[in-house]
């Protein structure tokens, strides 16, 4: 058959399946397009606003207790634009979609994809302060299964769930688990790049783009007045002692204080678990904490069983070690959302299309003096972690 010159639309919608092929985490997220600039076009730093969950809580009796509806919000703002520019020939245009596709499209789009990804997913992995903790060892499949109750408890609705594993501990699990992932229903399906199969309730899926989390120099002196260092609805945990630094993103459990329900507001019996969200040089001082602690109302999240000063806060895993992370997570945990860029006049070429919730543009021009094609393929996104309670991280001894 002829080849035929590749018209703009067909270029970008081809780079549009191509990238979606290849986001791996972002494909199992929550995605969110904007249409409102579909028309002009988007502008760094524009803003959208996601609406969470309401919270109530429940009285006793028969006498009526009303309560305002606090409606509450996140921002999302769309300020990352990332792009690959490429030069090519007239030539090149006279290919067919399929030899166009291979050589010019998917390195183009899997450099791209990877970008994203890397920037993503690096970041929200950080919110996540459930962990399930396997510090001593490779990763199994008890591993998951206790990742996989912390979702329970939170209650992360059963479907939508992905197992994201690292490629250490891919290697280190998915041979023991290969005959568990044969699924009738999807075997003739053509999966997304880095997919593996489902069970135990997850789809499983592999990122090279998951970094371990580097544990600080920080001991067991870390101690905390848990009457006057935690305020409900602050992020600020005053610590009284402690010697050596916690990073950002690191895991720790203060004595006394237990997580709840998130509906009965029932102490849970276990100790609730926070992430840094910012790195602690050491000494007495500021903590600052994921999740904010609240010990009451519709959004209380803990319970202080001990108040009292010298209460331990405990730092997961051994002094000074990296540690692999692999993650499970609802879709929901975490979004990511795209906008139309603006289409420029008086180029070439150049086309604009949507799929699945991901915004594209190409845009051509002639450089006469060198008879060559300049060419950029640009996305306008931005990502939020939403529901951090959604999502748990698999801690485990990396190499």
């Amino acid at each position: 058959m002829a080849n035929t010159l590749l018209t703009p639309t067909a270029v970008t919608r081809e780079a549009l399946r191509i990238l979606h092929q290849k986001l791996t985490f972002i494909g199992s997220i929550n995605r969110q397009y904007d249409d409102s600039f579909a028309r002009e076009g988007a502008k760094i730093g524009d803003t959208l606003k996601i609406r969470l969950p309401n919270q109530y809580t429940v009285t006793s009796g028969a006498t009526l207790t009303t309560q305002d509806t606090s409606e509450t919000s996140v921002s999302l703002q769309v300020a990352t634009q990332k792009h690959v520019g490429m030069n090519f020939t007239s030539a090149e245009l006279s290919l067919s979609m399929d030899d166009f596709s291979k050589r010019i499209i998917e390195p183009a789009m899997a450099v791209l994809a990877a970008n994203v990804e890397a920037d993503a997913l690096g970041t929200m992995r950080k919110d996540v302060y459930q962990q399930a903790n396997n510090t001593a060892a490779a990763i199994s499949f008890a591993n998951v299964l206790a990742g996989r109750r912390k979702l329970n408890d939170a209650l992360a609705p059963p479907g939508d769930r992905t197992a994201l594993l690292s490629s250490n501990d891919s290697a280190n699990l998915v041979d023991a688990l290969k005959g568990l992932f044969q699924d009738d229903g999807q075997i003739a399906k053509q999966y997304r790049e880095g997919y593996m199969g489902r069970t135990a309730g997850f789809d499983f899926a592999e990122s090279t783009h998951l970094s371990t989390q580097t544990r600080g120099a920080g001991d067991a002196s870390y101690v905390v007045n848990t009457s006057s260092g935690v305020t409900s609805g602050s992020a600020v945990i005053a610590v009284t002692a402690g010697t050596g630094t916690i990073k950002a993103g690191e895991i720790v459990t203060i004595a006394g204080i237990d997580g709840v329900h998130p509906e009965s507001k029932v102490d849970t019996g276990l100790l609730q678990q926070f992430v840094l969200t910012a790195d602690y040089a050491g000494g007495a001082g500021n903590i600052n904490v994921s999740p904010v602690p609240v010990t009451s109302g519709a959004a209380q999240n803990v319970v202080i069983n001990a108040a009292g000063a010298g209460k331990a806060l405990a730092i997961v895993g051994s002094a000074s070690t990296n540690y692999g992370q692999s993650m499970v997570y609802h879709k929901d945990a975490f979004t990511f959302a795209t906008a139309d860029l603006v289409m420029p006049k008086g180029v070439d070429w150049g086309a604009r299309e949507v799929f699945d919730g991901i915004s594209l543009r190409i845009v051509r021009d002639y450089d006469i003096n060198n008879d060559r094609l300049p060419t950029r393929v640009d996305i306008l996104y931005g990502y939020k972690t939403l529901r951090p309670q959604l999502a748990c991280r698999l801690a485990n001894l990396a190499g």
